[in-house]
């Protein structure tokens, strides 16, 4: 399986996923600008969307969307319990988890990415994702991971997406628990992996 990525984005995600289950991909890395991969290729033949992640299967099929990938990934590799089973509550509450990442957080770096985004909208995307943020605080409350000890795919893409606060100056520090669990998840060694591989260093 081939999986397009951009360094620095939430195509990480399903690439520490893949890692911690010990699916072999090949990971194949896009230009922001070109749209191009670097043998060349037009990555809009793969996905016309032209965002990452995206996931080609060995048989051309191509999955889209970094929650979805996860997914995908985890159930190939039951084994691995990254994600419990279909048909649970337990998968029921990783799904919101997922969801809550993708559109509670994700979605509100959106603006923070742009320098063209006027300073009043930089503080209120501050301040709502602070607010979003110190939900998860407490709920990482004497927790390893969103779950308990566990890691899940929820953790992976908490962990990508909370990666971002430092470059757009969101201040994080006084979030203890959240703070502890991005320590306990870049220390593991398929994050490691995965990091090293899109040219990611830890912080």
């Amino acid at each position: 399986m081939k999986l397009y990525y951009i360094t620095g984005t939430c195509a990480l995600a399903p690439h520490i996923v893949a890692n911690e289950a010990g699916i072999p991909i090949q990971p194949i890395q896009v230009d922001l600008k070109t749209k191009k991969t670097a043998s060349g290729s037009d990555y809009l033949a793969v996905n016309p969307q032209g965002y990452v992640p995206a996931l080609e299967l060995d048989n051309g099929e191509v999955l889209t969307e970094g929650p979805a990938i996860t997914q995908y990934l985890a159930d190939l590799k039951p084994e691995a319990g990254l994600a419990p089973a279909n048909g649970t509550l337990a998968r029921v509450r990783v799904q919101a988890a997922l969801n809550y990442v993708a559109t509670e957080l994700h979605r509100s770096y959106g603006p923070l990415f742009s320098p063209t985004t006027p300073r009043e909208i930089r503080e209120q995307q501050h301040a709502y994702l602070r607010r979003r943020y110190g939900t998860l605080d407490k709920q990482l409350a004497g927790r390893k991971y969103l779950f308990g000890d566990e890691f899940t795919i929820a953790d992976a893409y908490l962990f990508v997406v909370t990666g971002w606060a430092a470059g757009v100056k969101l201040d994080l520090s006084d979030y203890a628990n959240l703070q502890a669990f991005q320590k306990t998840v870049a220390a593991r060694p398929a994050v490691q992996a995965a990091m090293e591989a899109e040219g990611l260093t830890r912080h």
